[in-house]
């Protein structure tokens, strides 16, 4: 389960700067492709965040995380680049 919990970690991170960089980079220089992009890329985030979400729920019960580790995996999802580092620092040895 925490291999499959690294892996989605990895997916969300990524989702979430392809969508970054949707609304920064392709919104300013064509809105149709922008609008096009959107919702499949959202949707695509959406699910992984919530996946996240409920995957370190039952791995902060599973593995008997601490409250500021699980808080800190928690929070991690909603930085840029904060699931890479969690990754990086917490998932090392899995």
């Amino acid at each position: 389960m925490l291999r499959f919990f690294k892996i989605v970690a990895i997916l969300e991170g990524v989702s979430y700067l392809v969508l970054f960089s949707n609304m920064l980079i392709v919104k300013p220089t064509n809105l149709v492709l922008y609008k096009t992009l959107l919702f499949p890329i959202g949707m695509a985030h959406g699910v992984l965040f919530i996946t996240y979400i409920i995957l370190a729920v039952l791995l902060k019960f599973k593995e008997n995380w601490d409250f500021k580790k699980f808080g800190i995996i928690g929070l991690a999802s909603i930085i840029p680049f904060g699931t890479f580092y969690m990754e990086k620092k917490y998932l090392k040895n899995v």
